[in-house]
């Protein structure tokens, strides 16, 4: 008998992204709301005589490139870790999507190593290794909805989690984050209080009060992504936008026929895409099997 352990690791969207000020590193200071979607990775781990990562996309580096190998490195040299695990990762989330799915499979390492290997750590311990990897680590590691502020690694954890449906597709063109930021424009005061309007406003009304400042940045050079969000404004979202940097879209949509034809119209449009239920609720759980093999 042989251990096998399992987790899933989900996917986010941006409910209003407002970008503050460009720092003198590059850096840009933002605030944004976090929510989780159903959309997520799959993780298998076994103990092994050496450090293997195998992903399902070929297409995706297992150097030291990926975040996966990061957090590995990190956990050897931070918090002692000497055991090797083969490590298989089902990767659904698209890259460069703006979903968040490089900084979550980091998070999803540092849960399940710490409690495969029992290194100990607290959720604030791996939250704060996190934030040596990403900016919204920390967000994926707590697994809970919230709103972020400073580089986004500052999170306060909020029942913002929409109780309506989202449908998120992604139109299979990537869209860099430094190219996005690069073209943004820093407004320090924005027209509302995007804390608030998650908090108090009813999701009518987020069409109005929320923005995504990196849209005007990517629109112009990514067509494909602006004419998805008038998409989903066409069939019948309460509220549309783009994910982060892009170049993922997602509508919210308070009525489950509605959501569901949008989410199968973009499906046989040959789109990839997510149906999240309202209010969902991420299990972020770390799982042993006992296999034969």
């Amino acid at each position: 008998m042989n251990e096998l352990w399992i987790s899933n690791s989900y996917a986010k969207i941006n409910l209003g992204l407002n970008i503050l000020e460009k720092l003198p590193n590059g850096y840009h200071t933002i605030e944004t709301g976090f929510c989780f979607i159903e959309w997520n990775d799959r993780f298998e781990i076994r103990p092994s005589g050496m450090m293997e990562l195998i992903m399902s996309d070929e297409k995706i580096p297992v150097d030291d490139s990926n975040l996966i190998v990061k957090a590995i490195n990190l956990l050897q040299e931070e918090a002692g870790l000497r055991d090797n695990f083969t490590i298989n990762v089902e990767k659904n989330i698209p890259a460069g999507a703006g979903l968040g799915g490089g900084s979550s499979n980091a998070a999803t390492t540092l849960r399940m190593i710490n409690k495969i290997a029992n290194l100990g750590l607290s959720v604030d311990d791996l939250a704060k290794l996190g934030k040596r990897l990403g900016a919204d680590v920390p967000f994926f590691v707590h697994g809970k909805p919230g709103f972020g502020t400073g580089l986004g690694d500052e999170i306060e954890f909020l029942d913002i989690q929409p109780d309506a449906y989202i449908v998120t597709t992604f139109p299979g063109i990537e869209s860099k984050t430094p190219e996005a930021y690069q073209y943004c424009e820093p407004n320090p005061e924005p027209e509302f209080s995007l804390r608030n309007v998650l908090l108090e406003d009813d999701i009518e009304e987020w069409h109005y009060l929320l923005m995504n400042h990196l849209e005007p940045a990517v629109f112009p050079r990514l067509e494909l992504v602006g004419n998805l969000k008038d998409q989903f404004y066409e069939f019948g979202a309460s509220y549309a936008s783009m994910s982060g940097s892009g170049s993922s879209v997602f509508g919210v949509f308070e009525q489950d026929f509605v959501a569901i034809h949008a989410y199968e119209s973009f499906h046989n449009l040959g789109f990839k895409a997510n149906l999240t239920r309202p209010l969902f609720n991420p299990d972020n759980g770390v799982y042993k099997k006992e296999t034969e093999y």
